[in-house]
């Protein structure tokens, strides 16, 4: 009988323990979700402020544009080694301290009295930045099911694109009532709230002994972060002009990277595996991603001139057209996600690309004969495909990843996404001034930005290809 009665009861309290976990898991996926929104948050509310802080500092434009240089060279230099650190020294503890610093960093950027510290204060930005991207994606595996993974992944990429999108709106706003330092100062109240959410409601780290725990590798990220600081400098500095400095620090990169791979191949406890390239989806994925978001910087780049030069609309128009793609990038990630936790990530791996092929394509094509619609149509059919892609790659890489590779892994993800922005920003850039045929884009016809823009798209459309090509060929390797 007292088993009989006490089942109801034992019922009940098992009930209550589920819904308890449920819902600290939810709160847990949030403060991972918020981690994203600021990190992204705070690469793209800096760039309205340029021109404030050039007449705060007086300083020329060329100066105030490391305030956004040093943050991506941060976020960029150090996410892989910040991914590793968290796997060793555990992944929860270093997300916490990652907050504190971009929380703290943020306070400093907004009371520096010089534009020397401001410039300081964002690299501790970007550092806790990195912590936060590389640990907020890793940390997904502790957090929610395998089966979920998928829906995970596209809420962190709605979080991502609402940062985006938001970034310019809000953070102009607050500098006309407010000034520049409150861009900086408004993003602590939202980093304090997602500390407390990390701390109460994230997993404990598992303790692993001294004896089995591996060593860092201080080598490898030194040459990894010189290595990695070089590209992206060779692709940033110059303001568009490829001249003698970027061939250096072009080619410092490249030598960079050979030593990086000698020296991790010989050392004891690398930064890197060389083998877990090998008959694995990472190296495929890390491609297709590249070369994902070097397309998607390109409608930021050139979309923009187009507007304004080809379509000759006003700044209020083509700041009402631009903000489409992000809209809807928004209102796609978290629908991507439990679409591919539904159908399967490789095959929407797949789908994303093709759509992004046929709105690369449409954009290259339509806009000729249908001016701003035909962009529209475009932009509507690449946003949910990159959405797709990014929730579908990021499930198949992070989904069967080991426990103790989650935090490596996740930074390379973020590099290869980073390195495609900064290449796209470069490469694609170049490939349309070339292609309008003006010394000055600026005063370029609206003929020559027309034609520059369908020889853009159309070799962007030729990059995704070459991922949709990536993908099916991997899918159909893991179907033998």
């Amino acid at each position: 009988m007292s088993t009989l009665t006490s089942s109801p009861s034992a019922r009940a309290d098992a009930q209550t323990t589920s819904a308890a976990n449920t819902a600290s898991a939810r709160w847990a996926l949030v403060s991972l979700a918020l981690c994203t929104l600021l990190s992204s948050l705070a690469t793209s509310i800096a760039n309205v402020g340029l021109p404030a802080l050039t007449v705060a500092f007086n300083a020329s434009f060329q100066q105030a544009q490391w305030v956004v240089l040093a943050y991506l060279l941060a976020v960029t230099t150090l996410i892989v080694s910040v991914g590793r650190l968290g796997d060793i020294v555990g992944r929860r503890r270093l997300l916490l301290v990652g907050i504190i610093v971009f929380t703290a960093s943020s306070v400093l950027c907004g009371l520096a009295p010089a534009l020397w510290l401001l410039i300081a204060a964002r690299a501790a930005q970007g550092l806790g930045a990195a912590v936060m991207l590389a640990l907020a994606m890793a940390s997904v595996g502790e957090t929610v099911s395998k089966e979920r993974t998928g829906s995970a992944m596209g809420m962190l990429g709605t979080m991502s694109a609402i940062g985006t999108a938001l970034g310019p709106s809000v953070g102009g706003i607050l500098i006309a009532a407010f000034g520049w330092r409150s861009m900086f100062l408004a993003i602590v109240p939202l980093a304090l709230v997602t500390f407390i959410l990390a701390q109460r409601y994230l997993p404990a780290d598992r303790r692993k002994p001294d004896a089995t725990r591996p060593r860092f590798d201080n080598v490898g990220t030194l040459l990894l972060a010189s290595t990695l600081a070089a590209y992206a400098l060779a692709m940033t500095i110059g303001r568009g002009q490829f001249g003698p400095l970027n061939i250096v620090l072009l080619s410092a990169a490249i030598l960079g990277a050979g030593v990086f791979v000698l020296a991790e191949a010989r050392a004891e406890s690398p930064l890197i595996r060389l083998t877990m390239f090998r008959g694995s989806a990472l190296a495929p994925s890390l491609v297709m991603s590249i070369l994902v978001a070097t397309v998607v910087m390109t409608t930021f780049v050139v979309g923009p001139f187009y507007l304004a030069r080809g379509l000759g609309l006003n700044e209020a128009l083509v700041g009402m057209v631009m903000a489409v793609g992000p809209i809807i990038s928004i209102a796609t990630g978290i629908p991507s996600g439990r679409i591919v936790d539904r159908l399967g990530a490789p095959s929407m791996v797949v789908i994303g690309l093709a759509l992004m092929t046929v709105g690369s394509l449409t954009l290259a094509a339509m806009p000729a004969s249908f001016g701003a619609v035909g962009y529209l149509v475009g932009i509507a059919v690449l946003s949910p495909g990159y959405q797709l892609f990014q929730a579908a790659n990021n499930t198949v890489v992070m989904a069967d990843v080991r426990a103790d590779q989650r935090g490596l892994t996740s930074g390379i993800l973020n590099l290869s996404r980073n390195l495609g922005l900064i290449t796209g920003a470069s490469v694609m850039g170049a490939v349309f001034a070339t292609a309008s045929a003006a010394r000055d884009i600026t005063t370029a016809s609206a003929e020559a930005v027309a034609h520059g823009m369908h020889v853009t798209f159309a070799v962007a459309g030729g990059l995704i290809a070459i991922a949709l090509v990536m993908a099916i060929a991997s899918r159909a390797r893991a179907r033998r």
